[in-house]
This record gives structure tokens, sequence and C-alpha cells, in this order.
């Protein structure tokens, strides 16, 4: 395969050209850091143009911007891919907890260390280069290609839904790959089939003006405090089931398929303990935990707040108690319908005495599920098992992912997750790195891909 020869010869370059990437400090959720999102999409439209892609744009938004470039000489009669990935990264911060600058890479170990390395500045890379390997050596693509690329996806890609619907045309593919996503492990591949989606909210309720004396007031009227904490215990029954009306509606249930794939995966109930620090597991009746954490819908307080947090005691009776929520979400269910039966049940569950009100938050996205059979899923297995000698497990994941649903909603296509980081690799944490055997993987599937999607 020349194109394996040209990958081989050009690492020490692919790796140098990595950290030239890594050490621009593109932190989409500071805003400060602006100007270098918008230098790190300058560096990605060039360094496609450099591989041999047409047509390479930064396109603005109403935030940061996204690349757009392609390579549509394959012919008619060959499928069109579109490969996503995100420049934008993580603030670095606690700094002090870095053994090397967040943004002054270092090679350690066959690790290369620096914020974004992992998330996700080597995973969209790798398709790059793949490419530019395949156009050296063979003079084409066996595929038609689309580079689609985001600044925001650390900040919940807020800005991603019109740029992609006023691109739709262009965007337009027959399969599409994304580049951010996780390997089981680095002998062991993986294909993520679900993701969860998300609702978030806040629960309000109020009482007298202000804060009152509890030894004159407490009695006389309803405490804010006390009254939430009876919604909240109403919202779930003590075995892990959520009470709330129709919420499990929509929800589509497990098949015998699906739950043996989840069991073929390895789990360790007394690690898993460990690593969480809590005493036993815990959730819905009749599902393992593995189950419960990758394909069914949760809903979680994430934080309380009302009266006196200080130190000692302060006599109060609160004006105000509330909470903030975010369920995950699983196919079919939707964002707004599942808020509108959390706030029509704690409506019907607030004591007297007070008045309640249910906010949606900002952070909302869709479950994602790749359908079976699914043809370019079964390609990249395909090609996976080639690469790593062994099938991957198929697994789903518990997080969201704004962008998988945009581009299903808009251009009508499941996305496939193919990307090569791992999961110990600090994502978002200091001392992120990247594996440089995962970099080189990674470019090797992606040729292999392309051949397969071209017929090969």
């Amino acid at each position: 395969m020349g194109w394996q020869d040209y990958l081989d010869r050009e690492q020490d370059r692919f790796v140098a050209e990595l950290k030239d990437f890594v050490r621009i400090p593109s932190v989409s959720a500071k805003p400060e850091n602006a100007g270098d999102v918008a230098a790190a999409a300058d560096w990605v439209a060039a360094r496609l143009t450099k591989a041999g892609m047409e047509h390479a744009e930064v396109i603005p938004s109403a935030g940061h911007p996204v690349v757009y470039a392609d390579w549509l000489h394959a012919g008619a009669d060959k499928p069109t891919v579109l490969i996503y990935g995100h420049f934008d990264v993580q603030p670095a911060e606690p700094l002090e907890l870095w053994t090397s600058p967040p943004f002054e890479p270092q090679v350690r170990d066959d690790r290369l260390y620096g914020r974004g390395a992992s998330d996700d500045k080597g995973g969209m890379f790798i398709p790059i280069l793949a490419a530019e390997a395949l156009l050296a050596e063979t003079g084409a693509l066996p595929v038609n290609v689309k580079f689609f690329f985001e600044g925001q996806e650390e900040i919940g890609s807020p800005d991603l839904p019109p740029v992609v619907e006023a691109n739709a045309e262009r965007l337009k593919a027959d399969t599409i790959f994304s580049s951010d996503g996780l390997q089981w492990r680095e002998d062991m591949p993986q294909i993520v089939l679900a993701l969860k989606g998300l609702v978030s909210l806040e629960i309000t309720v109020t009482g007298p003006r202000g804060d009152l004396h509890s030894g004159l007031h407490g009695g006389g009227i309803a405490n804010p405090a006390q009254a939430l904490s009876h919604i909240l215990a109403s919202l779930k029954s003590l075995d892990g089931m959520i009470a709330v009306e129709g919420f499990y509606d929509d929800v589509l249930p497990l098949s015998a398929a699906d739950r043996a794939a989840i069991a073929r995966v390895p789990y360790d109930e007394a690690a898993y303990l460990a690593e969480t620090g809590a005493p036993a597991p815990f959730g819905e009746p009749g599902y393992s935990t593995r189950e419960r954490l990758w394909a069914r819908p949760t809903l979680d307080i994430n934080g309380l707040t009302s009266g006196w947090q200080g130190a000692g005691t302060k006599t109060v009776l609160p004006s105000k108690a509330s909470a903030k929520i975010t369920c995950r979400l699983v196919a079919n269910q939707s964002p707004e319908r599942i808020f509108e039966r959390i706030r029509a049940h704690v409506e019907a569950h607030t004591p007297a005495g007070v008045s309640v009100e249910v906010a949606r938050l900002p952070g909302r996205a869709d479950p994602f599920l790749v359908p079976a059979g699914h043809n370019a899923t079964a390609a990249a297995a395909q090609v996976l098992e080639e690469v790593y000698g062994k099938a991957p497990y198929q697994t789903r994941a518990g997080g969201s992912i704004p962008v998988m649903t945009t581009l299903l909603e808009t251009l009508g296509v499941h996305a496939v997750m193919f990307g090569f980081s791992h999961d110990d690799e600090n994502l978002h944490a200091p001392d992120e790195f990247f594996r440089l055997s995962a970099f080189r993987r990674g470019q090797t599937a992606y040729a292999k891909l392309l051949e397969k999607l071209g017929g090969a």
C-alpha cells in the first residue's frame, strides 16, 4: 500500500504539525480567546488546502466559526463522505496541575501532552492526513469527501444548527463520520451506537417576601425548603423508578440483541464502585448497572439552594428554595415533552402555601441511536476489526453530543463515531495527552475506511 508507506514516512512531520495546532489556545468558553479560535480555524483551512482539498473556507457563525473543504472528483457513482470534528478546546485551568504548560506541547513516552491534543485536535487531524496520503500516492480519493469542522463543540455548539441548515446542500452526504470519539482500549476497538439526550431545568419554590424568624413565623406559613423537598421526593420512588407520569412512554425498549451486545462488554462492578467511591450500585430495577448507564433514561438533582448555608445556625424560615435538575434521555424521548411532563408533575405535587416555577435551562440535546443494519456502521466495524485484529465492542454512551442530532435532523444521515482517543487521556483535565500510537493507527484506519466505502 503506497499510502501506508507515505504515512510511515511522514510521521515526524505530522507530529510537528500537530504540535503547531495544539499551540493555538482555541478555548471557546473564554471570550478573550475568541481570536485564538479564529486562528485555529484559519490553520485548519490552510492545512486542508495543503492536503489537497479544495474550496476550503472559514464560515462565520453567530459565535465561533466553522471550516469547510471538499474533494469531489471520485465521480457520481461513488458515495460522498462527510467527516466532522472540532478544533476548539476546554479551558486549561488549573494551570498549576500541568506537568508541562498546556499550550506548549511535549512528547513523552510516545504521548503528546497538551490541551486539545486528544479532544479533538489529534482526532480531527487524522482523516486530513489519511486523505493527503491517498491523494499523494494515487492522485485521487476513492470517494467524494467533505470536511466540516467546528469551533464551539466544547460549549455545546449553540450556533451550529443555523450554519448547518444554511449550508445543507453543500454538506449533503451519503455517510457521516465523526472524528471526535473514543476507542475502548488501546488494544480493543468499539463502535458507539447510541448517545443520550439532555434536558435541563430549575424548580423554584417561593413563600414569604423574605427570610423570616422561624420562632415568630414557623408553623404559621409554609416553608419553601420543606415544600421543595416534598416535590423532589415525589419525582422518584425509593427503588429508583422515575415517578413522573408519562416519563417512560416514548422509551424504545432494549431488545434481547441489545442486551446481549451490552453484556458482551466486560464490566467489573467492584472496580466501578471503587472508581466512584459509592457503597453500592443503585437505579431503575430490572436492568444491569451498565444498561442503566448506557441505555435507560435518568433524572438527577444537580444542585440545591435554600436558607442559611454558612457555619453554625441561623434560625430562619427561608423565602425561597430551588433545585437544578437534568435528565439524560434515550430514543425516542423528546426534551420538550419530558420538560412539560416534569412541569405538570411538579405543579400537581406542590404543597399548599407556596408558589412554584419550573424553568428550562441551557443544555438540550436529542438522544441519538444508530438504526440496526446501518451500512456505514458496518463498514466502520469491519475496518476496526482489520486494524485491531478483533471485532469491536458495540457500546453506548451516557453523554450527549448535540451535533449528532443536528446533522441527522438537517441532513437526514446518522453519523458514525470513528475517533481514536481513549477515556484515560485526561480529556478536559490537566495533563491531557494523545497516544501517538493511536494517532498512527487512526490514519491507517481512515485510509482503509475511505477505500472500503469506495468499493475497494
